[in-house]
């Protein structure tokens, strides 16, 4: 438990440097994903997506990972999509998801520790709010053929990782033609910064630079 919680911890700090350094404990950079700016997010998430993909399949083609034995939640529909609306609101309006929220407070950002508050704040009351009425909601539109498209579809996974990989290299070219009109991708030290060309931070406040910027 002592080296899994050490690892757990080295592994979290590189993670939060990276993002730091590559301006993604900024809002800015998450908020230009919204206005169609900066695609940075959606392209390295996606590309996560497609690469963890192909890696369980290869891994699994090896036989060094047991496929039946990652853990894959239950497919609920409903409660995706309620979830996904009020999350992807939370992202807009706040600049931050829950983990570059986390990178924000370590970097003394006030605006990533009220929505880091909020965050614990939420999970708290739903924790306490939890009961018959949400546990119904959850349950509509259940998939009870099986939680993944092979399971529930017979559809093979190589088919999915190759639609995965086509829709990634559309999002490459899609967000570099909106980059490109709406004077993207916004550069990481301005996103650091928070400088007033990239459409947060110290714009908001007249477009003075901050008092006093963050060390890169």
């Amino acid at each position: 438990m002592q080296e899994t919680l050490w690892s757990a911890l080295l592994v979290g700090v590189a993670f939060g440097f990276i993002l730091e350094n590559a301006g993604f404990g900024s809002p800015c950079k998450l908020t230009g994903q919204f206005t169609l700016r900066d695609w940075s997010v959606l392209k390295v998430m996606f590309t996560a997506i497609v690469v963890a993909a192909v890696g369980l399949q290869l891994l699994g083609m090896a036989g060094v990972l047991d496929l039946d034995a990652v853990f894959v939640p239950t497919s609920l529909m409903m409660a995706s999509a309620i979830g996904g609306v009020l999350v992807g609101a939370g992202f807009a309006i706040g600049g931050y998801c829950p983990g570059t929220s986390v990178v924000g407070v370590a970097s003394g950002r006030l605006d990533a520790l009220v929505f880091f508050a909020g965050l614990i704040v939420g999970t708290f009351a739903f924790a306490g709010l939890y009961g018959p009425a949400i546990e119904a909601i959850m349950a509509m539109a259940e998939v009870e053929a099986g939680d993944t498209l092979q399971d529930a579809w017979g559809i093979s996974p190589w088919w999915i990782i190759g639609a995965m990989a086509a829709a990634l290299v559309g999002v490459y070219y899609l967000g570099r033609w909106f980059e490109q009109r709406h004077g993207g991708p916004i550069d990481a030290r301005e996103a650091v910064l928070g400088e007033a060309g990239c459409g947060c931070g110290a714009q908001g406040s007249g477009g003075a630079a901050p008092s006093s910027p963050l060390p890169r």
